[in-house]
Parts: C-alpha cells; sequence; structure tokens
C-alpha cells in the first residue's frame, strides 16, 4: 500500500479505536500526526490480535494467545525488514519505523506486555504492576517520543515521555477495574488485596467497593506524580507537539481524578471524558503550552523508565 493510504488506514483506526487519543493527535502538525496515527494503529492492531477483540471491545477467544503474540512478533519482524505484511497496521508499522529510526526492540518492550496477559500474569506487588504499565504504555510513550523528534540519546525526555504513558495506564486501570474482573483478569498487585483483607478473586463485589475506591486512589496518586514529571519533558518539545501531549494528559488525568471523586460509586458507570470536556482540556492545554512552564516537582517518580526495564529484563 502507498503511504497515503497507511495513513488513511490509520486515521480510521485511531477514530474507532480512541475517541481521547484521536482527539489530542489533531493539535500535532501534519508529518507528526500521520505518524502517531501510524504508531497507534500498530499498537492497537497488536492488542486486537493477543486478545481476540475489535478495537478494544469485549475479549474474543483466549485460547492459543501465546501463538498469537509469536504472530504479531513475526508480522512485525517483517514490517521492519520492509517486507509487505498483508496487515495495513502492521505495513504502517514498518513505515513508521523507517522514517524515526525505530526498532525490534522497541518494539519487543511493547509486544512483551501482551506476553504477560497471555500468561494468565497477575501483579504480585507493585513492583510488578509498574513493569506491566511500562510494556503496555511506558514503552509506548518512548516510542511516542521518537515519532515527535526526540532524540535517543535524550535519556531524561524520554524518561518523561515513559512517565505520561504510566500515567495513562494508572488512569485505566482505576477506571477499568471491574470490567477486567469481567474478563477474568486484575491489574491490582496481591499484595495491596491482602493489606485491604479481600478474599481472592472478590475485589469487585459490593461488599468491599469502600477498599477497591481506596486502591483506586493508591493508583490515582502515583498517575498524578507521573503525569507531572511527563510534563517537565513536553516542555521541551515543538509547540504543536507540547499542545496535543498536554491535552491528551490533562484528558486522560481527569479520567483518573474523577474516578477518585466518585469514590465507591466509580464503577457503577463508566468514567469518560465528554465532546465538551475534551475540547476545554485542548483550550486549557493550549494556555499552558504557550506559557511553557513546567511544574517544580517535589518528588520524582519512585518508578523510572531505566529501573522498569532492567526488572522486566531480569523477569
Amino acid at each position: 500500500m502507498k503511504r497515503s493510504e497507511l495513513v488513511e488506514q490509520s486515521r480510521l483506526a485511531i477514530k474507532r479505536g480512541s475517541k481521547s487519543f484521536s482527539a489530542a493527535s489533531r493539535l500535532f502538525d501534519r508529518t507528526t500526526r500521520e505518524r502517531v496515527w501510524m504508531l497507534y494503529a500498530w499498537c492497537r492492531r497488536c492488542d486486537d490480535l493477543a486478545d481476540a477483540q475489535d478495537m478494544g471491545g469485549a475479549l474474543g477467544d483466549q485460547s492459543q494467545i501465546a501463538q498469537k503474540v509469536e504472530k504479531l512478533r513475526a508480522l512485525t519482524a517483517r514490517a521492519l525488514k520492509g517486507e509487505p505484511t498483508g496487515d495495513p497496521a502492521f505495513d504502517a508499522f514498518g513505515q513508521v519505523a523507517s522514517e524515526c529510526g525505530l526498532t525490534m526492540e522497541d518494539a519487543e518492550a511493547v509486544i512483551a506486555g501482551f506476553e504477560l496477559d497471555a500468561e494468565d500474569w497477575r501483579p504480585r506487588s507493585e513492583a510488578d504492576l509498574m513493569r506491566y504499565c511500562w510494556h503496555v504504555a511506558g514503552a509506548v510513550g518512548v516510542m511516542m517520543a521518537l515519532v515527535m523528534g526526540v532524540k535517543r540519546e535524550d535519556a531524561d525526555t524520554l524518561d518523561r515521555a515513559c512517565d505520561l504513558g504510566l500515567a495513562f495506564q494508572l488512569a485505566n486501570i482505576a477506571r477499568d477495574v471491574v470490567e477486567d474482573d469481567a474478563a477474568d483478569r486484575c491489574y491490582l498487585p496481591v499484595e495491596w488485596l491482602v493489606e485491604e483483607d479481600i478474599e481472592p478473586g472478590q475485589h469487585t463485589k459490593p461488599h468491599h467497593r469502600r477498599e477497591l475506591a481506596d486502591m483506586a486512589a493508591r493508583l490515582v496518586r502515583r498517575m498524578e506524580v507521573h503525569a507531572a514529571s511527563s510534563r517537565v519533558g513536553a516542555a521541551r518539545l515543538p509547540f504543536r507537539c507540547r499542545w496535543a501531549i498536554l491535552s491528551a494528559a490533562r484528558i486522560y488525568t481527569a479520567i483518573g481524578r474523577e474516578v477518585l471523586a466518585m469514590g465507591p460509586a466509580a464503577w457503577d458507570r463508566r468514567v469518560y471524558t465528554s465532546k465538551a470536556q475534551k475540547i476545554g482540556h485542548a483550550a486549557m492545554a493550549f494556555g499552558e503550552a504557550l506559557v511553557n512552564r513546567p511544574p517544580v516537582l517535589g518528588n520524582e517518580p519512585r518508578w523510572r523508565r531505566s529501573d522498569l526495564a532492567e526488572n522486566a529484563a531480569s523477569a
């Protein structure tokens, strides 16, 4: 397929798969926007293939997930060699990788997260939780930064990009904990469940909603620390990239904050941001990007990209 066709397929993928990312992506300059779309399309397609989903919908047949993960690994390797894969999302990844220098090592960090789900993995500790967040979101943040032109040698800015991915995933876990449980998945550390004196497999039951809200609050507090750190890196980006990233950060942290504010009622309905709210967040982000005065951090995040990558490698 021609590049223009890959871009269009990717645009449709992000439009269907994530209204929040789709809205924020429109703020990039054209070239960066197209590259972000192509990277997103690959991430979305990998996720769907591994979980037998359609644009992140209900989980499908969970048999032979390990074989599915190996398939997406093989398709990614083929795309990186510039060979046609027969799948527009993987061909799009090959295109953006050739333009921005993405590698199999970059992709492998993300694929390893799908592999954890394939193994029916559950985090025992907070370190395990953050390792998972690194694979499925932090590593994507790093690739997004590379797509925006951040140099590999700029380790601190890549760390901050990872922080934004971690913040997004922590918000997702807090919001989706009941949906995840319905799919027989749990990303809350076993140690947290034990501390809350929750019986195995009972954390989403109505009589434990107060304890669940307490654990969601822990996730959101960590989200806030990583989101603040990400703003330090965003300040180093060109204006339109900065605007887009700050918009996405505002939209996703708003989801986490809403979960926190609703307490035990947070899972009575799905928390989301409306179109009007997204426009408001983008407007606020415009002013923030224009002033470009990143926060002075009281505390750096406990979990950093190098530590998480090292933990993942040792695991």
